[in-house]
């Protein structure tokens, strides 16, 4: 893998030779793959669950910064699990699940909190199982096509009090829109993510880390302006270079009256501090070969104001966002009969055909379910169940396994 000449020169200098090589040698490993539990699905069932692939040997299976998460033993194909479209979990790189040990360090009542940047929905989802019951979360995308694919993992993940929007940060402030949490998973240079996404490597050059720290800030402050007194600013990237992380942190703090947080770690996760000369100040980076998982740079931000209570619903007191869809607890809604499907059958609703249910089904709307998970619904007329999955969510490729896929087995 050929990475570019001056991505090399300002990353092994600003890690120092022993941590770039490190770093270096974790191209040559596959990267981890990790998956998080829905908890309010596999709670809900009687029984236990065991992970499969098994975990590496000799390896723990527990993400130790996100006690829902677990690394598996290679990539098993998703795309056939029918439980991963039922949204039993999320497929995420584990670092990026480091968020739900922040939201755990400080949200201990129900808050209003916005993912400013929000798609596909990975942090999100992790945001809404850490939120204290009675907690609003919107997550919004301003890229429309990728707004859609958040409404989808958002609505599949079967959470309350959660809404879709698809707007640009600008758009909150002008809303007036007030929020407790704000999460700025920022676009950035996507340095951290070359081992994972080598078609990143491509669209790299120091012009795009300019345009890229300079987007950030204006980023940051709109959402600024729609933090309440007291809120909390989670700013992540997945890169390395100080100008998208420690400078744009020095830069929040100079610029409105904000506190750095410290949060509690362990040596043994391997979570590199700060790599400004001159800034030793609480953040967090994730560096592949030193952690395991791939590049991420997090740092959590509080406004100094007075505090004035957190509040469970998101106040606006301009225009409202667009919306795209408020969700409730599952896909689909309304009390519905149910009908199981086995694992190919599961596989043909997946893909939009029709099914036939057994004779005794009643007629009308039904949920079909796979081990006692909601796929979606069907209309019955009798002969047949016609297909009403959306078409957008629909499994495309042509190509069936032979037999059964499974990530997570239900015992």
């Amino acid at each position: 893998m050929q990475l570019p000449e001056d991505f090399i020169r300002e990353t092994r200098l600003l890690m120092g030779e022993e941590r770039f090589s490190r770093y270096m040698e974790a191209f040559h490993e596959e990267a981890p793959v990790s998956i998080r539990l829905n908890p309010k699905k596999i709670s809900q069932r009687d029984g236990s669950f065991v992970i499969s692939p098994m975990p590496q040997k000799n390896r723990p299976s527990v993400i130790p910064w996100c006690p829902e998460g677990y690394y598996l033993d290679g990539r098993p194909q998703f795309t056939f699990d029918p439980l991963f479209h039922a949204g039993c979990y999320y497929v995420q790189e584990a670092a990026s699940m480091f968020v739900c040990h922040v939201l755990r360090q400080f949200i201990k009542e129900p808050v209003a909190m916005l993912d400013l940047c929000a798609a596909p929905g990975g942090k999100s989802t992790a945001a809404r199982t850490i939120l204290p019951e009675g907690s609003t979360l919107v997550s919004n995308e301003p890229i429309p096509t990728r707004a859609q694919i958040l409404l989808e993992n958002i609505t599949k993940w079967g959470w309350e009090n959660c809404i879709v929007t698809n707007n640009y940060p600008r758009d909150f402030r002008k809303a007036k829109a007030k929020f407790d949490v704000i999460l700025c998973d920022v676009p950035c240079s996507g340095e951290g993510m070359f081992r994972k996404d080598p078609a990143t490597i491509n669209e790299w050059s120091l012009q795009n880390v300019e345009k890229c720290w300079r987007l950030q800030r204006e980023i940051v402050a709109d959402a600024w302006e729609c933090l309440n007194p007291g809120g909390i600013l989670i700013y992540s990237t997945c890169t390395f270079n100080t100008k998208e992380n420690e400078e744009n942190v020095c830069w929040i703090i100079d610029t409105y009256d904000a506190e750095l947080l410290s949060i509690p770690t362990e040596p043994s996760w391997g979570i590199t501090g700060s790599l400004l000369e001159g800034f030793d100040a609480p953040v967090y980076r994730f560096i592949p070969g030193i952690t395991r998982g791939e590049g991420l740079f997090m740092a959590v931000l509080r406004h100094r104001g007075t505090v004035p209570g957190m509040r469970s619903a998101a106040n606006f007191k301009g225009p409202v966002p667009s919306v795209l869809k408020c969700l409730t607890s599952d896909l689909p809604q309304g009390n519905y009969p149910q009908a199981g499907l086995s694992y190919f059958e599961a596989l043909k609703y997946l893909r939009g055909e029709a099914l036939v249910l057994p004779v005794d089904t009643p007629k009308g709307i039904i949920t079909v379910t796979y081990k006692g998970f909601p796929l979606g619904p069907v209309k019955n007329i009798g002969n047949r169940a016609n297909n009403l999955y959306p078409k957008p969510w629909r499994i495309k490729t042509t190509h069936l396994p032979t037999e059964e896929i499974k990530i997570i087995n239900i015992q």
